[in-house]
């Protein structure tokens, strides 16, 4: 069984659009667990520009099921995640001006600063997941920075998918089957979607979690609105 984190970053967006509180975070949140969701996954970045760090604390009473933080490891993201200790905590390495996630971890390059924010996390009770491109070398190199699991960097997959290109899904394979006998847990994320998450799932071995946030946000959005104008209608008979 593969659990299903929603990334509400979008939400967030949204309501920081107009500069209210609509749509309510917290409420979202406590929404899509409600809904059957199994975990629900933010990414708060420097600017604030769409999650802010006291979302982050305002969410931690009302996830009753798993919490995921992203985000890249600045002192500020770390002091903030060991007050919160979060159920897992999942390191991306965007830089301060990222439009959204572009890239996993050089997982050897980087051993030993991962190797020290990972075991700081790890003494605070949280698991621990680093984002990385499907390489092989990267598995290798991430068991090294003893993590608890891989979050496997899909927007490649996704894109060939969307191309028709089913085959790109053998890196993913590999990378999957490696981590299994690697002893590291495997989750994935970016740019999954209704159109591709079902073949995904199907041919990745033992994959934990998959954290899905833009194109879920987008298809309900979609998918809701007729019934939503349905509504309106109604109330102006």
């Amino acid at each position: 069984m593969t659990k299903l984190s929603v990334n509400i970053n979008k939400i967030a967006t949204l309501r920081n659009s107009r500069g209210g509180d609509l749509p309510n975070v917290v409420q979202f949140a406590k929404d899509v667990q409600r809904f059957g969701a199994e975990g629900v996954t933010i990414h708060p970045r420097p600017d604030e520009r769409h999650i802010r760090y006291q979302d982050a604390y305002d969410l931690k009473p009302e996830v009753y099921t798993e919490y995921n933080i992203e985000g890249n490891p600045i002192p500020k993201f770390v002091d903030m995640v060991l007050e919160i200790k979060p159920t897992q905590v999942t390191l991306v390495p965007d830089s301060v001006d990222a439009l959204t996630s572009n890239a996993g971890w050089d997982t050897i390059k980087n051993k030993d600063f991962l190797v020290e924010v990972i075991q700081e996390f790890k003494r605070n009770g949280i698991r621990t997941s680093i984002f990385v491109d499907p390489d092989l070398k990267q598995m290798e190199g991430a068991k090294e920075t003893g993590t608890d699991r891989i979050e496997l960097y899909t927007e490649a997959f996704a894109h060939q998918y969307g191309l028709g290109n089913k085959e790109a899904i053998q890196p993913y394979v590999a990378c999957a089957e490696l981590s299994n006998k690697l002893g590291l847990g495997v989750n994935a994320g970016h740019d999954l979607s209704l159109d591709n998450i079902q073949y995904f799932k199907e041919n990745i071995p033992g994959l934990l979690e998959v954290s899905i946030g833009h194109a879920l946000v987008s298809e309900s959005l979609y998918l809701g609105v007729e019934n939503v104008i349905q509504m309106y209608l109604q109330r102006l008979k």
